[in-house]
Formats: structure tokens, C-alpha cells, sequence
């Protein structure tokens, strides 16, 4: 009983639409900027929100903006694979971070108890998914410097927000009934990839949540978003009737034949 937040994952999740989602239910803006900026990352980057049309409805968007120089189509995959254009180049003089590293990064910032436990939580899902996926040991996991800092930022985002809102309303439960993923192949600098991508069904076998699959062509259901989920989730079954207190909509980036956000309820039994 109590209060509780619904995921519904009609248009899949990542790392930054989850953000968004609970920047638009009311996590406070300010509170998320002076907590991140207590995050001892040495790379440049801006956090930049603001409202987007998402299948003409009013969305909460959140980006992580990465110099020119360190940025790439996108960040989600790169933070293991790194850029595309990278593969017959020389790598010396980027900055790799193991899982340790990144742990330390939570650590030593201003965030609170519950949202580092919850930022060590996502990390160690992912890890692991990652790890088992390339049959290497947690430690030998490394995060390539762009995507890792968009990573790193995500998943400091989403527990900082999650933390906040978790204590505003004695939240007891997280809902994730299901999360909707599309279909087809990515392209990493490793190769190609089929949907869902290793990481994804790693989280998704391990329990942490059930796979709708279709036939929307696109990766809907990033591994951040995915260990996101797995994260937070505590029931995959909606009450049989309940308030609706609130709802958040978090913009996604990319442009699938979806709505192209995600919404968290705030419910009341």
C-alpha cells in the first residue's frame, strides 16, 4: 500500500528519457544541477532541459552536452564500443573507466545515501550484463570516455531524481510491467548488433523485467535504460484500481514509430 511509481515503457526506455520523466513529476531541477556538478568529472559537459513535442504532446527533455570533439551519434552504446569512426585509429589518448572508477565518481560527489545505493545498483546491473555479454571478467569492462561521461551523468541524473521524489512521497513500490522493444540491428565498432543488444536481454533474463517485443524498426530499450529499470523495479503488476497523482514525460532522442516518450505515474492506492 501507499504510494508508488508506475514505469510505463510503451516506447522503451534509456538513460535520459527516465530522467526526464521524473525532472517532468517533479523532481527538483535545481537540486539535480548543484548535485551534479559535485561529480568529480575532469571532461567538459552541459546539462541542457527543456520541453519538446513528442507526438504533439508537451515532453520534458534532458540532454548531456558533450564538446564537439567527444561527441558522438550516440552515447548510450558508445560508452563500451566508442565512436564508429574510430576503428582504424589510434585510441591512446582517450580515457577509459572501469566499473571501480565510476563507483568512485558516485562516491565521492554530494549525492545522497539512498541516491548513491541506487547509482551503484544501475552500474553493477550493467556490469554485469556487459561483462557476460563479452565473456569477460567485471573488471575487464571499460567505459569509453565519451560515452561514459554521458553514461556516468544519466545514471547520477536518474538516482539523484529518483532519491528526491522516492522521499517527497514515502514511495514504497516501482512498477515495470513490461518495456516494449523494436526489432532489427545497430551497428557498434565492433560490428553489428541485433535488437534487443546482448546487454538488454542479459537484464531482461536475469529478472529483471519482461520484453514486449515488435516490429517497430529501432532500438527502443538502451542498456542504461534497461538497468535503470532492473534497478528500481520492486512488482511487474499494476494495483486492480488506483489515484493517479501524477505523470511525467520524458522526451526520447531518436525518432521511431512510437510516441517517443516515456511516462511515470505517481499512484495512490
Amino acid at each position: 500500500m501507499g504510494k508508488q511509481l508506475y514505469f510505463e515503457c510503451a516506447s522503451g526506455i534509456s538513460g535520459d528519457m527516465a530522467v526526464a520523466a521524473l525532472i517532468d513529476l517533479g523532481a527538483p531541477e535545481a537540486q539535480l544541477q548543484e548535485t551534479l556538478a559535485t561529480l568529480p568529472i575532469t571532461e567538459a559537459y552541459e546539462i541542457r532541459i527543456s520541453r519538446v513535442k513528442k507526438s504533439g504532446l508537451d515532453t520534458c527533455d534532458f540532454d548531456v552536452i558533450l564538446p564537439k570533439d567527444l561527441d558522438t551519434h550516440d552515447h548510450d552504446m558508445a560508452y563500451l564500443y566508442g565512436h564508429l569512426q574510430e576503428k582504424n585509429t589510434a585510441h591512446e589518448h582517450h580515457t577509459h573507466r572501469g566499473p571501480k572508477e565510476i563507483a568512485a565518481i558516485f562516491d565521492a560527489s554530494a549525492m545522497t545515501t539512498g541516491a548513491k545505493e541506487t547509482a551503484h545498483r544501475i552500474l553493477d546491473i550493467l556490469t554485469d550484463a556487459e561483462a557476460k555479454a563479452h565473456g569477460i571478467a567485471r573488471n575487464q569492462v571499460h567505459f569509453h570516455e565519451v560515452g561514459a561521461v554521458d553514461s556516468i551523468v544519466d545514471i547520477a541524473a536518474f538516482a539523484i531524481c529518483f532519491d528526491a521524489l522516492c522521499r517527497k512521497y514515502a514511495v514504497k513500490d516501482c512498477i515495470v510491467k513490461e518495456i516494449t522493444e523494436g526489432c532489427g540491428t545497430v551497428r557498434c565498432q565492433h560490428g553489428i548488433l541485433p535488437i534487443p543488444v546482448p546487454a538488454v536481454v542479459n537484464i531482461a533474463a536475469a529478472g529483471g523485467f519482461r520484453l514486449h517485443m515488435t516490429q517497430v524498426a529501432g532500438e527502443l530499450v538502451t542498456p542504461t535504460g534497461a538497468a535503470i529499470a532492473a534497478a528500481v523495479k520492486t512488482k511487474d503488476q499494476l494495483p486492480e484500481s488506483c489515484q493517479i497523482e501524477a505523470v511525467g514525460l520524458g522526451a526520447g532522442k531518436r525518432v521511431y514509430e512510437t510516441a517517443g516518450f516515456l511516462r511515470v505515474f505517481l499512484l495512490d492506492d
